[in-house]
């Protein structure tokens, strides 16, 4: 749009305006202003920083000092109103003079003495395209969750001008649009793990429950299927696993439910609701007020449970958020860091928050602390993509260990564990059959029911609750044999709850005799 001059930080003063700084805001902001002083025209550069760090702080307090120093516009691109709204307050705070072009913007005017403009993408774009706008003595663009691929269309109209984006994951929300094709560095700032430490975010302890994924199918986009979602998180044992962990590891905190589909999110608040909980459903069809309400409600109710879709995952900011639970899986990095920054914030009287893992994210990404290495994903990110874990291979991981309150229901028997791997290499070795592990299987869970059972209908109703044991046995019994169909396993755990039921009908048969 326009040619572009060389900015010099080096007579930028620090903040005037009483708004105080963390030492690691004014170190990012430092190494930033050296990294656009280095750079030649049509470079920009990218800034990490975690959810809860700062970044607003940080990318205001360089438009107050580059405008200061320069005399140049700074424009700052955002792709949610709410962002927008935020982003002009703190300018505010600031004391940065701004402008807000939304839908009752027609035009813009050249000659206006407001150095600073924050705009959404598509907005800005339809003015662009209509002429309403040209940004005269424009110095620098600023993108906000720059993560996000709405921005690149707006990239063309700045092709003399350097673009600083900041995000918290330097990883494109699309895995065929890398970010390092319109960044030519990285700048990274503050670990989550050294803002934990100094008490900037708050300490996440985490509980992760082993979930079955095979069901999940991956979008262009490289992200599990809203549909598939649905249909593995809408489900009654899924349900109702949700509830068991909320009410084993996060009853009574300020909840946030994070979920991949509209229905799943009211098959939750349905499921909540009828245990009597307090809660509230929230998704993009909601209009503003309906919105405003929903999220007053939940600052103001101290054990509120709110389960959402899409849409608080950036713009939202709730520091009194107890407890996070990410009620589907995700191969986005972004996303999993978004989400769980939701319950970062701290508080005086808050040090500590819940994470509930719902989707093995955890055993693919790690803990939400655990170092990044973020060079690596921004200049390599389809190898980060090829060595991401697979479903198959965190779920070989897996061994089932029966809930404190399902052993008590089988407390007369000795053993109840099962090691399959170790039954299968047995058999093997001495040349028997694979299939006898599996009827070594069903003579140990047929006696565990006898054994605790009053007559033979309880100890068939004894046998029903096994049913997730039974499954984890035979997934790990066709990982010995490496036939691994989803219609293999299916006629496998079929065949094997018939056998173990007739089983348990002839021992009773044949001790009446």
């Amino acid at each position: 749009m326009v040619e572009k001059e060389s900015a010099s930080f080096s007579q930028i003063k620090e903040n005037e305006e009483g708004k105080t700084l963390y030492p690691f805001q004014e170190e990012a902001i430092q190494n930033i202003s050296n990294k656009l002083n280095e750079l030649k025209d049509n470079h920009n550069i990218l800034f990490q920083l975690p959810t809860g760090g700062g970044k607003t702080v940080i990318f205001s307090e360089i438009c107050r000092r580059y405008i200061k120093a320069v005399g140049k516009k700074v424009l700052i691109l955002t792709h949610r109103i709410e962002l927008c709204k935020q982003t002009s307050r703190m300018l505010n705070e600031f004391g940065v003079k701004n402008q807000v072009i939304n839908s009752k913007v027609k035009e813009v005017e050249d000659d206006s003495d407001c150095m600073c403009l924050v705009a959404m993408v598509e907005t800005l774009n339809n003015r662009i395209q209509d002429e309403k706008v040209t940004m005269k003595n424009l110095g620098i663009v600023i993108v906000d969750e720059a993560h996000y691929n709405s921005f690149r269309k707006l990239f063309k109209y700045f092709e003399n001008i350097n673009i600083l984006g900041v995000t918290a994951t330097p990883l494109s929300s699309s895995i065929k649009l890398p970010m390092n094709e319109n960044y030519e560095e990285l700048v990274i700032g503050e670990s989550i793990s050294s803002l934990v430490k100094n008490g900037y975010l708050a300490k996440a302890v985490t509980y992760s429950y082993n979930v079955r994924l095979d069901g999940l199918k991956i979008g262009i986009n490289g992200d599990y299927t809203v549909k598939s979602s649905e249909q593995l998180y809408g489900n009654y044992i899924m349900q109702e696993k949700l509830l068991r962990a909320y009410e084993s590891k996060a009853y009574g905190k300020k909840t946030l439910i994070f979920n991949n589909g509209i229905a799943t999110s009211f098959g939750v608040y349905d499921t909540f609701k009828a245990e009597g909980y307090d809660i509230r459903h929230l998704d993009h069809h909601a209009n503003e007020q309906e919105r405003r309400d929903i999220l007053e409600w939940f600052n103001k109710t101290p054990n509120a449970i709110l389960s959402s879709v899409g849409i608080l995952t950036t713009g939202f900011d709730e520091p009194s958020v107890e407890a996070i639970i990410l009620n589907r899986a995700t191969r986005s990095l972004a996303l999993y860091h978004q989400m769980i920054g939701r319950g970062s914030r701290i508080l005086s009287d808050k040090k500590k928050f819940t994470i509930i893992d719902l989707g093995n994210n955890l055993h693919r990404f790690g803990l939400w602390d655990s170092p990044v290495d973020w060079y690596h994903i921004f200049q390599s990110p389809h190898q980060y993509y090829d060595d991401l874990k697979s479903d198959d291979a965190i779920e070989r991981q897996f061994i089932y260990e029966m809930p404190d309150e399902l052993k008590t229901k089988f407390s007369k028997s000795d053993l109840i564990s099962f090691d399959v791997k170790e039954e299968y290499k047995k058999a093997t070795s001495i040349g028997k059959h694979s299939k006898v592990v599996i009827q070594k299987s069903i003579d140990q869970h047929t006696k565990m029911c006898i054994e605790n059972a009053e007559d033979m209908w309880d100890a068939l109703d004894l046998a029903l609750l096994l049913e997730e044991d039974i499954r984890d046995r035979i997934k790990h019994y066709t990982y010995c044999t490496i036939k691994t169909t989803r219609n293999y396993l299916t006629w496998l755990e079929e065949d094997y709850c018939r056998r173990l039921n007739t089983q348990i009908r002839q021992s009773y048969m044949v001790s009446e005799t």
